[in-house]
């Protein structure tokens, strides 16, 4: 009979603690992960691929808004020869389904972040800060890096992470009330506070415990990716190096168990056990030249102050510059050159990239760096004419089809980059950048109907849909002013695309009111 006051009193609690735990489990436990808990290898389980993608499509939207965000042609045109030698491979060994091949976006994006970092997004999108390029001494590195974020999303490490997530917080949610409960009977409210502390923990550490073994997972399959790929494997040891001498600073190498990832002391031991087997595998690995200069053009455009700027021009003309490797000097000038430009010195970055021409003359790849760092030069000056001359304007790469098109609007000789641009836009429809240009394009031709049309599709590219469709009604509603010029094959494609995207901006909003996972 004392007892029955407190049950009494208790009751509505613990009621409010069954209740609190039910709906933690149905709202934050998807339908797939409640009928089926045991996700495999590989396997999302909690979360379908559509489902991932959608989570990535909003993520990405912020990043294509930031303005951090960086579309630079010789530096994506760079990665993505990696990225899609990398995807290839991991078709070939079956670490790339085809379900999750045509869901996911597979894109790469770039930030002036100097930070060395990269990571991997829900639905198959990537981030690389310039910090990390301008520092990796090869494309191997390059590759291994890479690879690792691709196999956090061909083994669908988000998706199992965040099951993981969704199945733990109703036993988390369950030990924060029952603290609470103990704090409101106890007269010692640190008895509550540390029953609340400890379940957090709990639920960190067996989260870090998760995240490592998924980044070893993901050393192991991308290392696999990036040798099939026909990258060398010593790339991954020398990065791995790089990194530890990077943490050295704020990194004493203790307490491995409170870390997401494993030491890189682990990993390095790890990669260097893999690629002692691999032929060549003690083979020095030389700084090429166009590496070289790709590293140095992300370190300027990270945009490391004016001062630095300044330090980089005068390092062409120091004494350590005539003793260092050729392509280490190629590195300087390319660095010096694109500084000096950034400054708006023209005359001593018109001398900096004749050198580099010059020193870089006898390596083609690295030749046509230099040129086109010249021609950009030139365009940054005021002079399109000189840019022309030193570009091919039938060329079919992206870096030189901007530039290209950039001096045919700057020179009012527009139409020969046209039918280029258009070209590459219906083979790569999601690249913004190109719609934009051809947007100037057809603004320099006086055709404002395509123009606005092109500016509709570089906003869908980046997933701005309400945007895209203003634009398509603008264009809509140029076409219905008399006089207007009309084309109707073109007028049919936009009204067509207004239909869709109007369609994918209700469901971008019905989304968009939905949790994340």
């Amino acid at each position: 009979m004392p007892d029955s006051k407190p049950n009494r009193a208790r009751t509505p609690v613990l009621r409010l603690l069954c209740a609190t735990v039910l709906i933690a489990s149905q709202v934050l436990t998807p339908p797939s992960a409640q009928a089926q808990l045991l996700p495999g290898m590989g396997d999302g389980g909690e979360m379908t691929a559509s489902a991932e993608r959608l989570l990535g499509d909003r993520i990405v939207r912020e990043l294509y808004r930031d303005t951090d965000y960086i579309d630079d042609p010789v530096l994506v045109e760079y990665v993505n020869d990696v990225w899609q030698k990398l995807m290839a491979a991991a078709r070939v060994r079956g670490d790339l389904t085809p379900e999750l091949d045509e869901r996911f976006a597979w894109t790469v994006l770039l930030g002036r972040d100097r930070n060395i970092n990269a990571f991997a997004l829900p639905g198959g999108y990537l981030g690389v800060n310039l910090g990390l390029i301008g520092v990796i001494g090869s494309r191997d590195e390059l590759a291994t890096v890479l690879g690792h974020e691709l196999s956090h999303v061909t083994q669908r490490h988000i998706a199992r992470m965040l099951g993981k997530q969704s199945r733990d917080m109703p036993v988390l949610i369950a030990a924060m009330v029952l603290g609470m409960l103990a704090a409101a009977k106890s007269k010692n409210g640190d008895v509550g506070q540390a029953m609340v502390m400890g379940s957090q923990a709990l639920a960190v550490q067996n989260q870090l415990n998760f995240s490592r073994d998924m980044e070893r997972e993901a050393d192991r399959v991308g290392f696999g990716v990036m040798t099939q790929a026909g990258f060398a494997p010593q790339g991954a040891a020398a990065l791995f190096d790089k990194l530890q001498y990077a943490a050295r600073l704020n990194d004493n190498g203790s307490y491995p168990y409170l870390r997401s990832h494993p030491l890189n002391s682990e990993r390095i031991a790890d990669m260097q056990g893999r690629f002692q087997l691999q032929p060549g595998a003690d083979v020095a690995m030389p700084l090429v030249m166009d590496h070289a200069m790709v590293s140095a053009r992300a370190r300027v455009l990270s945009r490391p102050g004016v001062d630095v700027l300044r330090l980089w021009v005068q390092a062409a003309g120091s004494g350590d510059f005539a003793k260092s490797a050729p392509a280490q000097q190629a590195a300087t000038l390319y660095a010096a050159a694109l500084s000096a430009t950034q400054l708006r010195d023209f005359g001593p970055a018109r001398e900096l990239a004749a050198r580099l021409r010059e020193r870089s003359a006898s390596d083609a790849p690295a030749a046509r760096l230099a040129r086109l760092l010249a021609a950009e030069i030139e365009l940054a000056a005021g002079q399109p004419a000189r840019a022309a001359a030193l570009l091919d304007a039938k060329a079919k790469d992206r870096p030189e089809m901007m530039l290209s098109a950039q001096t045919a609007i700057a020179t009012r000789n527009a139409g020969p980059m046209v039918a280029p641009l258009r070209d590459w836009v219906a083979t790569h429809p999601r690249d913004a950048g190109v719609w934009r240009m051809l947007g100037s394009l057809y603004n320099a031709q006086n055709e404002p109907v395509r123009a606005i049309r092109s500016d509709a599709e570089a906003n869908v590219a980046i997933l701005d849909y309400p945007g895209a469709r203003d634009r398509f009604k603008a264009a809509q509603d140029l076409m219905r002013k008399p006089g207007t010029p009309v084309d109707h094959y073109e007028a049919s494609i936009i009204d067509s695309r207004a239909r869709e995207i109007d369609q994918r901006v209700r469901e971008q909003l019905a989304e968009d009111k939905k949790p994340l996972y």
